[in-house]
């Protein structure tokens, strides 16, 4: 690469950051046509001293969480296009193993093969002990029970990379600068105007800041706080190993030698040099190992969290400090220090499974730093307090490319997106967050809590125990402390997925309530199903305070609230209306829930858990001048009472009129429940007769306990989230960030019926575009897709989402599970996916692949009941 020696005085974007994030980031931007582009970093380019710099570069593609898979997987074919500066291909496509040492682990890795065949990465294989070793001759098959094996994994040096990826942004027209500090970004109204560098100003509209585990320390500057933790976890390469002597391999010739030696030292001669077989994982041990010509590789996650604080981390000078880089603690490699593998050292797991490793000195050995987030995903976006502020952050090198394409095309045309469609990338969202999770005593913890966990067998419904909890109550939360309530945490809430309470329900409802006894069986309790039963025989009270709460109002709300919403928005006041927002490429960016409250005044409400704030953060972003977004989900506390018996239940503690001719469906009224104000919506998410209530916070726990005394004699029972999941499941209502998301337009998702064509309201010209195109498999499937509701054929089965679906007499994946759980009125396990048409169709039969076992299903007509 060639960058330049001083910096220019303008540009329409600013890149901060030159390791592989901002790297591939430049790279996308100018192929979408932007020619001024201007990256900057602090050290040597374009061996920066990030985590790109000391990083091995292992491209394992299979991971639970879909966005990584996506991102990986287009990562891999970016790095394959790229030519080195030594003329060879940069990507090492070696494959990929990862070994099981215990049952549990085989049965991860048969996970392993049904998320990859779910998410589209190429022929995923489960190995014996002996096939292991055709691919990896020096594992120890007697330590194993088999192995995972992905043939397109692989690896990338980031440093060829980068050069690789700036040498041909530079070719459109970017300008790289590198030994310039970024201090500052300048910001006028809310808007960016510039960036201040140690060297001079940079005129421009756009920032990215993508400085990895330094970027907390730059939003802090402008009040944003990017919740990324730096953590430690060590490498080291052992010395020359006789097994691998034909691999010895001199790069000292390589025409970026020198200027990686400046930086790294005389390691550099073993970490630019390609492996030559299948990467390797041991996750039982937390270790992972590559080869670097003669010499092994040992990277250990296997040790106690180490957690520097981001105010006293090191820069990249040219002198050739590395501020991602911490001295090596031998007590991490020679101690078992990690909380949950306290009885063997990590260099004893290590010569276990490698003998040919023991005794071996370590040569080269070093702490390296990478940054963590709160759910393990990238923080990525627009930030929404600054116009043209974007970060790009807790970015792995595995991940880099898809990522960067996906920002890249966010940033130019408004919709993330890769090569095969519309991307979802709502958990990834840098406006997900809460405001505690911005705090460096949470963004520590958990950042250590998620360091943890990587390499441990984690069950998706798991969620943190003692670390940050009790940070958000609910007004109802001594109540249901009270009812002996399972409380999960939920964007730091404290809400019941069940109540210990009504463990009587359970023996009523028993023959109704399959027992669960595998991986679909942990964390879930019959007490959901009876809870679940009990609201559609009888009445239940469910705290939904959680959800996200929008009050918008202003002599412009009316107009600002049919742009946002694709259904004919032209409420009364008092009038309740389901609808969406879309995207402008025209997928579905939320369902809410909006009522005309007065003249000039709406309540908005849509999903809570961790994707809610990205709603609020995108209306408040698109409103004019003149209407106020108001947050209003902790001021307000909200339940609904729902059932059967719903009305006779409210009708002892108010004087309404709850008859369906005073107080239709989807209407709303302000009134008193005793002497609680509250405004009642006649809708249920449950499905059945019921009104959600709305109080402000104070009054919260007496509605509360009002409505559970006057309920007594009805049959009433608080239920909790997992109640609340199986029953809208089978009556057909989406659940937001599950199935239902960016990635499908409304008509793809069945909510065609929601949308109105002759208003005027965002994504609507891509909606039509969409729609009026044929659709077919060749243009990456997401379009060609249609919702579909599926029910398992055996009665008693019950599986868990993000599973491939197949046809019943082929391996070709058609589909993954977006969405499953028990529906306990059907009787049936009910799933949602998005098929090809012709499969989509009510009464096909299709094969689900869960935990090893194909389970028959068929689609069915929605909603169920």
């Amino acid at each position: 690469m060639d960058p330049s020696d001083s910096i220019p005085e303008s540009a329409g974007t600013v890149i901060v950051g030159a390791g592989i994030v901002g790297c591939n980031i430049a790279y996308q931007l100018t192929k979408l046509g932007r020619d001024d582009v201007v990256v900057v970093d602090q050290g040597p380019m374009p061996t920066t001293g990030g985590s790109s710099t000391h990083a091995p570069g292992i491209m394992f593609q299979t991971a639970e969480a879909k966005e990584l898979s996506q991102f990986a997987n287009y990562s891999r074919k970016v790095y394959s296009d790229l030519e080195g500066a030594d003329g060879q291909q940069a990507y090492n496509e070696t494959g990929g193993i990862e070994v099981a040492r215990s049952e549990e682990r085989m049965a991860f890795l048969q996970r392993r093969v049904e998320h990859a065949k779910a998410w589209g990465i190429p022929d995923p294989q489960l190995l014996s002990p002996e096939e292991v070793t055709d691919h990896l001759p020096l594992v120890d098959q007697d330590q194993i029970l088999g192995g995972y094996y992905s043939p397109t994994d692989g690896q990338v040096s980031g440093v060829i990379a980068c050069d690789a990826l700036a040498r041909e942004a530079i070719d459109r027209g970017a300008e790289f600068v590198p030994h310039t500090r970024t201090e500052d970004v300048e910001v006028t109204n809310d808007s960016i105007t510039a960036v201040e560098t140690e060297n001079g100003r940079i005129e421009c509209n756009e920032v990215v800041v993508a400085t990895n585990i330094w970027a907390r320390q730059l939003g802090e500057k402008l009040g944003v706080h990017i919740p990324v933790t730096p953590v430690e976890h060590q490498y080291t390469m052992t010395e020359s190993l006789a097994e691998l002597s034909e691999n010895d391999t001199d790069i000292t010739d390589h025409p970026l030698f020198d200027n990686y030696e400046n930086v790294s030292g005389e390691k550099a001669k073993r970490l630019l040099v390609g492996p030559d077989r299948a990467i390797l994982r041991d996750q039982d041990n937390a270790m992972y190992y590559r080869t670097h010509g003669d010499s092994y590789g040992i990277g250990s996650y296997n040790h106690d969290p180490i957690v520097p604080d981001p105010q006293e981390l090191g820069t990249n000078d040219p002198d050739g400090e590395q501020g991602s880089v911490h001295e090596f603690t031998e007590e991490h490699m020679n101690t078992a220090t990690h909380p949950d593998r306290p009885h063997k050292p990590p260099r004893q797991a290590s010569d276990e499974l490698l003998p040919a490793t023991d005794g071996a000195e370590l040569e080269f050995k070093y702490n390296g730093m990478f940054a963590e987030s709160p759910n393990g995903l990238p923080v990525m976006g627009p930030v929404e307090q600054y116009d043209g502020l974007w970060t790009a952050a807790a970015i792995w090198v595995t991940h880099a490319g898809g990522a960067g394409k996906a920002l890249a095309e966010w940033m130019e045309n408004g919709v993330p997106r890769l090569d095969d469609g519309p991307m979802d990338v709502s958990h990834c969202d840098v406006n997900r967050f809460d405001e505690h999770e911005g705090s460096w005593d949470f963004a520590r913890d958990i950042g250590a809590e998620e360091y943890r966990i990587v390499y441990n067998v984690m069950h998706p419904k798991w969620v943190w125990t003692d670390m940050q909890r009790d940070i958000r109550r609910t007004p109802m939360y001594h109540s249901h402390k009270e009812l002996d309530a399972e409380l999960w945490a939920e964007a730091g809430w404290e809400e019941p997925q069940w109540f210990e309470s009504n463990a009587d329900l359970v023996d009523r409802y028993t023959d109704e309530i399959p027992e669960r006894n595998g991986w679909e069986g942990k964390y879930w309790s019959p007490i959901e199903g009876a809870e679940a039963l009990n609201v559609r025989e009888n009445v239940g009270l469910h705290d939904m305070t959680a959800f996200n709460k929008m009050e918008v109002a202003g002599s412009g709300a009316g107009t600002f609230i049919q742009q946002l919403c694709t259904n004919d928005m032209d409420l009364d006041i008092g009038e309740v209306k389901y609808t969406l927002m879309c995207n402008e490429g025209g997928g579905v960016r939320a369902d809410i829930t909006v009522t005309r409250t007065d003249t000039n005044r709406y309540l908005v409400l849509t999903t809570g858990r961790e994707v809610g704030n990205n709603h609020v953060s995108w209306v408040r972003k698109h409103a004019p001048e003149g209407v106020i977004v108001n947050d209003a989900t902790s001021s307000l506390a909200a339940m609904v009472c729902t059932g059967p018996n719903a009305r006779k239940v409210l009708s002892e503690v108010t004087d309404i009129d709850l008859s369906d001719d005073a107080f239709p469906f989807f209407t709303s009224q302000q009134f008193y429940v005793k002497n609680v104000p509250v405004t009642a919506l006649r809708v249920s998410y449950a499905g059945e007769l019921g009104w959600e209530l709305y109080t402000p916070s104070e009054y919260g726990e007496r509605l509360w306990e009002i409505l559970l005394e006057a309920g007594k004699s009805y049959g009433l029972r608080p239920y909790g989230n997992g109640a609340l999941d199986a029953l809208r499941i089978e009556k057909g209502f989406r659940l937001w960030g599950e199935d239902l998301h960016t990635e499908h337009t409304p008509y793809q998702s069945n909510l065609g019926w929601a949308v109105d064509l002759d208003t005027e309201f965002i994504g609507k010209d891509a909606i039509k575009s969409r729609q009026q195109q044929p659709a077919t498999a060749a243009d990456g499937g997401t379009r060609a897709k249609q919702v579909a509701c599926l029910t398992l054929d055996d009665p008693n089965a019950s599986i868990l989402d993000n599973r491939p679906v197949f046809d019943v007499n082929d391996d070709e994946t058609l589909g993954y599970i977006h969405s499953a759980e028990y529906g306990y009125t059907v009787g049936a396990c009910v799933a949602y996916s998005y098929l090809p048409p012709e499969y989509a169709e009510p009464g096909t039969d299709v094969e689900i692949l869960f935990e090893g076992d194909r389970y028959a299903a068929t689609v069915r007509e929605e909603p169920l009941i």
